[in-house]
């Protein structure tokens, strides 16, 4: 007779959470990367992020940038 009993409601909860799959496929395992580096001038972290072109702890300028006058965008005065 107990083998016919259905079951309870946290035994099928249980049951589900066994038998289900991760969301989004199974996890890669990966390297760690690290996607920092240091300020020459100060010694500052800075993330590598495109665009980014100076420390905004010493003010030391990675990448010297010059603009040019463009479609939307002109090199003197962008503000207006």
């Amino acid at each position: 007779m107990e083998e016919n009993k259905p079951l309870s409601l946290l035994e099928r909860l249980k049951q589900k959470t066994q038998n289900q799959t991760p969301y989004g496929g199974e996890a890669k395992e990966t390297e760690a990367k690290m996607d920092a580096t240091t300020c020459p001038n100060c010694g500052a972290g800075r993330a590598k992020l495109d665009g980014l072109t100076k420390c905004g702890y010493c003010g030391f300028v990675f990448i010297e940038q010059t603009l040019t006058d463009g479609i939307n965008i002109k090199k003197e005065d962008n503000s207006r």
